[in-house]
């Protein structure tokens, strides 16, 4: 790698050394024809060695950028699997660079139906109990009824079967439905009076319920459609509803679910493990001085990005999703989130990757590092280090075994640590060991790839490993990362908010939904209930989260 590096050094103070030649694509073209003629001039020549020489450096370049060229396909092609077994290759087996793993060749052995040959039967299709949302019909035997005599032996009797056979319909309808009332009116010939029907029970007077703008809401925050796209459907549909019509429900709507939002805040404070972590984001109407103003920080003056930071609290097995869009980083707002933390309580655990944004701010957490931020860092070089990186991998993914084991037996905090420390504890030690053993052998280059992963990983070490010193601390940061999707997918979609208003709007919802479906509730049932309830729900927030409001709701009266 030095030698390497010192002959780019050394070809790139040639070329400055050398005059600089305008190449242009018509009189290189020119050039190529004439060769087909006769001899070049010295001009033609000079022009044509410059284009050699700027296509040998370039492919020189290439080469030795490998590993920022394969990070760059993964963002454009989409990244394979980073699975040991597809990364490495399997044992005796060298990996197949820019392959895209499958489901099947992802899975192991004990994943795989009939022990790997072909998927089970009917594999990947809903049981009917997955419907929850539809409508369900009873229907009864047109001519047969429990007790009546069997019509095939003529002996027995007919009894009722617990499960009934179920046919499952899916019919299309628009996200939002209408319906049309044509109420009937009589004039009077005489005095002109006009006597209107009235309209049927259970009709409210708003023409958009509250299931209108929790289902725009949905769409919006939760699938990531921008209510123009809403717009187009809907007029497809037959029901028109204009992106402005979309903006003042969901407007309105983060009025009345505002104060659950606080109370999420409040909860989320005084979790046991917080993870945290932000994107860039972009508001249009958010100038440098309104950047520097949301910021609220002296250090930040000079600072013109836009983040929306995402923070995943557990507390008490729930866990709680909290986004914040502006110009203040994740370690900011977490240090807002953990200013509502309560003086009793022992400092928390914060999981997060080695960015300083992610700890800047002033509050106190026992930190603890993403193994998966630095696993990755192998995976970009298994081509030149397929041996190095295979050890590295598997043994992470041993711990990784042994965390899903963890899990599946259900164990309590102090359980899974003992756990980790018996089985996880000798694995890490090894990794350390070896780690050093590279360095202090020769046996890895510092300035290589594999060497700044090592250095990168002994850096972090104590942070990567306090899962074997402290109960529940996790291994990875996974779930902040899978939560700013949310932020990432809106970003893609919608590209922008236009104003910071715009902006926590979207945070409330992107909050609710997303903890929603943290904790498996029905996101659209959860929104309905909380913005039919505005006077109950500022009241007493704390009885309308969404692991208990539905013992709410049984205790509210009709």
């Amino acid at each position: 790698m030095t030698r390497a590096r010192d002959r780019r050094r050394q070809h790139n103070r040639q070329a400055q050394r050398q005059q600089v030649v305008e190449l242009r694509m018509d009189e290189l073209a020119g050039i190529v024809e004439r060769t087909k003629s006769g001899a070049l001039g010295a001009d033609e020549q000079a022009k044509l060695k410059a284009m050699l020489d700027m296509v040998a450096f370039v492919v020189a370049e290439l080469k030795s950028k490998r590993t920022s060229l394969e990070r760059l396909r993964k963002l454009l092609f989409g990244s394979t699997s980073e699975k040991t077994s597809k990364v490495c290759g399997r044992d005796g087996e060298q990996p197949t660079p820019g392959s895209r793993a499958t489901a099947e060749e992802c899975a192991g052995p004990e994943d795989k139906p009939n022990g790997g040959d072909r998927p089970r039967p009917g594999h990947g299709r809903n049981r009917s109990t997955a419907y929850t949302g539809a409508n369900r019909v009873h229907v009864a035997h047109t001519s047969l009824h429990a007790g009546d005599c069997c019509p095939e032996c003529e002996k027995g009797k007919l009894y009722p079967l617990a499960e009934p056979t179920t046919l499952v319909r899916i019919v299309g309808v628009a996200p939002l439905s209408g319906t049309l009332y044509d109420c009937d009116r009589l004039r009077c010939n005489g005095c002109g009076e006009v006597f209107t029907a009235p309209s049927p029970d259970g009709v409210g007077n708003q023409k958009y319920d509250e299931t209108a703008s929790s289902m725009v809401e949905l769409l919006k925050y939760g699938c990531g459609l921008p209510f123009n796209r809403i717009e187009v459907l809907q007029k497809g549909m037959g029901i028109p509803l204009p992106a402005a019509t979309q903006w003042d429900l969901v407007n309105q709507g983060a009025r009345t679910v505002a104060p659950v939002f606080s109370e999420l805040i409040r909860q989320a404070a005084q979790g046991e493990v917080l993870h945290n972590d932000d994107t860039t984001m972009k508001v249009l109407e958010l100038s440098g001085e309104q950047r520097r103003a949301a910021a609220a920080e002296e250090e930040t003056d000079a600072r013109t990005g836009v983040f929306t930071s995402g923070i995943v609290a557990t507390q008490d097995g729930h866990r709680m999703a909290l986004f914040f869009t502006g110009a203040k980083h994740a370690g900011e707002n977490l240090a807002s989130v953990l200013a509502e933390r309560a003086a009793d309580l022992p400092p928390p655990i914060q999981m997060c990757d080695a960015l300083p944004s992610n700890t800047a701010g002033d509050f106190d957490t026992i930190l603890a590092g993403c193994i998966a931020h630095s696993r990755r860092r192998y995976v970009d070089v298994v081509a030149d280090f397929p041996n190095e990186v295979r050890y590295v991998l598997e043994t992470l993914r041993d711990v990784y075994k042994n965390d899903a084991i963890a899990r599946a037996r259900q164990m309590s905090a102090e359980e899974r640590l003992q756990f980790h420390q018996a089985e996880s504890g000798p694995l890490m030690a090894g990794l350390e060991r070896w780690m050093q053993q590279q360095f202090d052998e020769r046996l890895v280059e510092p300035n290589s790839g594999l060497g700044e992963a090592i250095q990168y990983m002994q850096k972090h070490w104590t942070k990567l490993t306090l899962f074997l010193r402290v109960p529940g601390a996790p291994l990875d940061n996974n779930v902040c990362e899978r939560a700013l999707k949310k932020a990432i997918l809106h970003r893609k979609n919608a590209l922008f908010y236009k104003t910071l208003n715009g902006a926590h709007v979207g945070d409330v919802f992107m909050s609710l939904i997303h903890t929603a479906e943290l904790n498996n509730v029905p996101v659209f049932d959860y929104l309905v209930a909380l913005q039919r309830h505005p006077d109950e729900i500022a009241a007493r927030p704390a009885d309308w989260m969404p692991w208990n409001y539905r013992a709410t709701l049984t205790r509210a009266p009709p």
